[in-house]
């Protein structure tokens, strides 16, 4: 044990610019196979769409229809009972393998997530791709780490390096990949891991830009910047987005309750099949995830009344495609809705106050810039998301008051943010998810800032009351590293090195966030 803890040490403090090489590779081979993920759903929502249109006419073609959605409906079953792990967007599984809470099996999970989403978002569910790309790109990650035999503390950061790759692939956004690797997944700014993952993230964007070519995911045009005079509307739309979000959350956690009432999991799956097979009837409109919804709302192409019915019916649809725990995200279809939110109090309000349609498509983007953010409580993310994912720089300043308004209203409502709801209840469940004594006991290095003003700050370690066989290894302070003891008094803009084994890593977590990251009231 000696020995492991002495090499994990000596290559930790050792391995910036082999990381950041690492990150290159976990980048690349995770923007090929998001790339890959990205044709096959663009192949099979092409095949879709032909098949409702030529099922329109009856007869041999409806029953081909059909059996199409059945046959889609049998590889995701398929999946989800083969392998547990790869259902729902991916993400609280990666946050709960971070934590040390979930042990999940890579390329299992990486042919199960493959073929599960294609199968599932291709039939039109209203999922997203950008989890399902999260989650594939962290088992690169991982599947890089266990085939050239790394360290546990270097096989985190690599998942952290596919993740942000995940996403930059998915979406071509490179800057909320790195970002929402560090704010949502990794919960930690260092600067080893952020050049890692810029590294693994402008790699893949690189990448996926090469097959896809340099245009944004929402080819918008936008005005211009919102005039000052009108931030009072950002302000407002912040404050509807805010509960927006919160129940949105609700409703998530409501329709799961519904479906776990189900004895089978495949009558789970078999509810937004038949789901779709209605829709593509009676409103085909909200198939898929609605990538171009987006773009006919930025335009004005709907009247009020048809905004309305789009949202209620996406809503609804949107939230039983993804409480059914198939493979798929739902980064686009929130984006989708909360366009369509800021398109509809754009024509409701700019039309009270006289101010017609001129900025709608600002509004548009604020929607979802602000949907996103109260949803999955990462502000910073959702305006460089929003930022890239349309190509327009000139708005930052109404997107960060809108993404700072809804947080807000979300936080005071006690909302609970999406992937930590999901995570915990998947938690709660009481299943195995492949953790063992060994891969508990395992010695993983965390990093932790010291903030000014906070319960350490001028304090001994000994203070800090960490659990047993859990050490502070080193103090970085002004660019040098101290050799803690006990008495060794932490100032604020340290930045701690803590030993532990990896079933400590949540309490540790909680601790260090408590007594080192929040400010002495």
């Amino acid at each position: 044990m000696k020995n492991k803890t002495k090499i994990t040490l000596e290559r930790f403090s050792t391995n910036q610019y082999r990381m950041i090489l690492e990150g290159i590779g976990v980048g690349f081979l995770t923007g090929l196979l998001v790339s890959v993920f990205r044709l096959g759903l663009e192949k099979a929502e092409s095949l879709r769409d032909s098949v409702l249109d030529a099922a329109k006419t009856g007869g041999q073609m409806l029953i081909l229809a059909f059996a199409a959605l059945l046959c889609a409906y049998l590889v995701v079953c398929y999946c989800g009972r083969k392998v547990p792990l790869a259902g729902g967007s991916g993400i609280p599984q990666v946050k709960g393998e971070m934590k040390g809470q979930i042990e999940q099996n890579w390329w299992q999970i990486i042919l199960a997530k493959f073929a599960g989403g294609i199968g599932a978002i291709g039939a039109g569910l209203s999922l997203g791709r950008e989890g399902p790309s999260i989650q594939l790109g962290a088992m690169v990650g991982k599947g890089f780490s266990r085939l050239t035999n790394k360290l546990r503390t270097e096989e985190k950061m690599l998942m952290t390096c596919g993740a942000g790759a995940g996403l930059a692939g998915a979406f071509s956004a490179p800057l909320a990949g790195v970002v929402f690797s560090l704010e949502e997944l990794h919960k930690n700014f260092s600067t080893d891991i952020l050049l890692s993952t810029m590294a693994a993230s402008v790699t893949s964007d690189f990448v996926s830009s090469y097959i896809f070519g340099l245009s944004p995911v929402f080819g918008l045009h936008i005005a211009g910047r919102l005039p000052l005079s009108r931030y009072w509307m950002v302000i407002l739309l912040g404050l509807v987005l805010g509960v927006f979000g919160v129940f949105y959350n609700w409703m998530t956690s409501f329709v799961q309750d519904l479906y776990d009432k189900l004895p089978r999991k495949f009558m789970r799956v078999a509810v937004p099949f038949l789901c779709v097979a209605v829709l593509a009837a009676c409103y085909p409109y909200v198939l898929g995830s609605g990538h171009g919804i987006v773009a006919e709302v930025a335009r004005g192409d709907f009247a009020i009344k048809a905004l309305l019915i789009l949202l209620a019916v996406k809503f609804l649809f949107s939230i039983v495609s993804f409480g059914s725990g198939v493979p798929g995200g739902i980064f686009l279809p929130l984006l989708v809705l909360g366009a369509i939110t800021g398109g509809l109090f754009a024509a409701a309000v700019g039309d009270l106050a006289g101010y017609g349609d001129i900025y709608l498509a600002n509004f548009v983007i604020l929607g979802m810039a602000g949907y996103f953010t109260a949803i999955v409580r990462a502000p910073i993310t959702g305006v460089l998301l929003i930022t890239e994912m349309t190509g327009d720089f000139k708005n930052f300043l109404s997107l960060s008051i809108v993404a700072l308004v809804s947080y807000l209203a979300a936080d005071i409502l006690k909302g609970q943010p999406i992937y930590d709801q999901l995570l915990h209840r998947m938690l709660s469940k009481d299943a195995d998810y492949g953790t063992t004594e060994e891969t508990r006991s395992h010695k993983v290095l965390l990093e932790s800032d010291v903030y000014i003003g906070c319960p350490m700050d001028g304090e001994k370690i000994e203070e800090m009351l960490l659990p047993p066989g859990c050490l502070v290894v080193s103090v970085q302070r002004d660019k040098r590293e101290i050799v803690p003891s006990g008495s060794t008094i932490l100032q604020g803009g340290d930045k701690l090195i803590l030993l532990c084994s990896q079933s400590f890593v949540k309490v540790v977590e909680e601790k260090l966030n408590n007594i080192c990251k929040s400010i002495r009231q």
